[in-house]
């Protein structure tokens, strides 16, 4: 009867054991799965400076070569407007803090600019439908290529561009941000 007791407690130690090893071996997979998968990493994300910041005076943006063009206004002043895709974001990082350190706020007049300083003031206008919307630049990411501007949600409400997720806008820079504050 002894003999019998001490066999089933062998086969019990071992059966847990395994349950044990294939439930860790599950667990580490599942983390080296989620290590090494693509996340978009946005609102929290920080960037270096870029080396070269454009002067204050003449604003310079590009996301490709050659889509930069000059536009002659009334008063005789020269801008810049870069044409490019614009995509938005929302709701997953409302309330999270922007690179800029704000929280961000899906239904403000805000965007995502991989270069320019925190605090530009930008003009954006839908190549389709002609709308436009003023946005601040508060955040700072990657942007997927050919991407020049990733929206608020409430300034893509504003361009009709919620359904699409992406459109051809111009993009004018109405004043440039304090590079300095890129430092947060």
């Amino acid at each position: 009867m002894e003999k019998r007791r001490k066999s089933s407690n062998v086969n019990a130690i071992k059966s847990l054991r395994i349950w044990l090893a294939a439930g860790v071996s599950s667990v580490l997979l599942v983390a080296g799965v989620l290590a090494v998968s693509p996340r978009t990493v946005q609102a929290d994300a920080r960037l270096s400076l870029p080396a070269v910041m454009a002067p204050p005076v003449v604003p310079v943006v590009s996301t490709t070569p050659a889509t930069l063009t000059p536009q002659k206004h009334a008063e005789n002043s020269t801008t810049h407007a870069l044409h490019g895709v614009a995509s938005w974001y929302g709701g997953v990082f409302n309330g999270r803090k922007t690179a800029s350190g704000e929280l961000y706020d899906m239904y403000a007049m805000t965007a995502c600019h991989p270069t320019l300083p925190f605090g530009t003031v930008v003009r954006v206008v839908n190549r389709k439908n002609r709308r436009s919307v003023v946005v601040r630049i508060t955040d700072r990411g990657y942007l997927y290529s050919g991407r020049i501007l990733d929206l608020s949600y409430g300034a893509a409400q504003k361009l009709e561009m919620i359904k699409t997720g992406l459109t051809e806008v111009d993009m004018e820079v109405l004043s440039l941000g304090k590079p300095g504050n890129d430092n947060n």
